[in-house]
C-alpha cells in the first residue's frame, strides 16, 4: 500500500494556477483512489500502479490544456499491509496525545 504525496507547479501565463489545480483535483476526485487535498499538495492512498496512473494522469491533462511547463514534486511512502493509514495515522498521533488535533 502507498502513500503519494506529490504537487504539480504548471506553468501558463499569469501567477495563477487555481484553474489548473482545480482541473487536476476533478481528475483525482474521479479516479476514485482515496485522496486528501491540502494547502500544499495532494495525498493518494492505494496500490503503486493506480496511484501513478492517477499522477500520470494529472500531467498528462495539464500538458494537453498548453501548459509548456510543469513542476513536480512527489513523495512516497510504501509499506505492506491494508489501506486506511490516511486517517489512521493522524489518529495515532492524536491518540498518543491524548486530543484531537486543529488541522
Amino acid at each position: 500500500m502507498v502513500l503519494l504525496e506529490f504537487q504539480m507547479s504548471p506553468r501558463a501565463e499569469g501567477d495563477s494556477v487555481s484553474a489548473y489545480v482545480a482541473q487536476i483535483i476533478d481528475l483525482i476526485d474521479k479516479s476514485g483512489v482515496p485522496y486528501q487535498l491540502t494547502p500544499m499538495g495532494t495525498i493518494l492512498e492505494g496500490e503503486w500502479d493506480e496511484t501513478f496512473a492517477v499522477v500520470k494522469a494529472c500531467f498528462d491533462h495539464l500538458r494537453a490544456v498548453g501548459c509548456t511547463r510543469i513542476g513536480l514534486h512527489l513523495k512516497v511512502d510504501w509499506r505492506e499491509g491494508p489501506a486506511g493509514r490516511l486517517q489512521a495515522k493522524t489518529a495515532k498521533v492524536e491518540q498518543l496525545l491524548g486530543r484531537k488535533l486543529h488541522t
